[in-house]
């Protein structure tokens, strides 16, 4: 499976059979021009998720590809036809199996705004976008973890104690736009994460195996 990070939740994986693009977002950049995509998977509405007029753009360069989001992104998407998908639901996409993962609502950022909803996509069983949430995986052993480090709703605290909890072999920190420093972040990713956790920190815009 190679992964390519374009920045910020933004993560292209492909798997050998399916091309699977997770979260073209306004903090990203590189992927615009992509072509040969089986699938878009947005997690959710906030615009560093989800860019509708560089979507439109890669949906009419990659005509084929479905576009998957919840049904709150759908609804926004003026003009863009989607494929809705909540937790529990199951995909076929290229030679992907994709599951919907997670509770469905977006971490909360504070009591008084309110939660949107949130999808995780776990890749072949092996490769989970949580989206902006931490949540489990529903499998035993997890391969790669594409691991939010920086955003209103967390704290470094809670990204090391998620990370243990899932342990994945490989952990590559994503969402860290917000941050000054991500790599202060990724430190105690290394430093506190689980002993056999190996911390992967791509070339923005390289594809890594994983």
């Amino acid at each position: 499976m190679h992964l390519t990070h374009y920045g910020h939740a933004c993560v292209l994986v492909d798997t050998g059979s399916a091309r699977l693009l997770f979260d073209p977002g306004a903090f990203s950049t590189g992927f615009e021009t992509l072509d040969g995509l089986d699938a878009i998977l947005v997690t959710h509405q906030h615009f560093d998720h989800v860019d509708a007029d560089a979507l439109r753009t890669l949906l009419r360069a990659n005509p084929d590809a479905a576009l998957v989001t919840d049904g709150q992104t759908a609804g926004q998407l003026d003009g863009v036809d989607a494929r809705t998908a909540a937790p529990g639901d199951v995909l076929a996409l290229g030679g992907a199996e994709v599951s919907v993962v997670g509770s469905g609502d977006h971490a909360q950022i504070h009591p008084d705004i309110p939660l949107v909803a949130n999808n995780g996509y776990l890749v072949d069983g092996a490769l989970l976008h949580p989206g902006d949430a931490y949540v489990p995986p529903g499998v035993d052993e997890l391969a790669t973890l594409l691991l939010p480090t920086g955003a209103p709703w967390l704290k470094v605290s809670e990204a090391v104690d998620y990370l243990r909890s899932v342990a994945p072999r490989t952990v590559v920190p994503i969402h860290e736009g917000t941050l000054a420093d991500p790599a202060l972040h990724y430190r105690f990713f290394d430093d506190l994460g689980p002993d056999a956790t190996t911390l992967l920190v791509p070339d923005r815009e390289t594809a890594v195996d994983v």
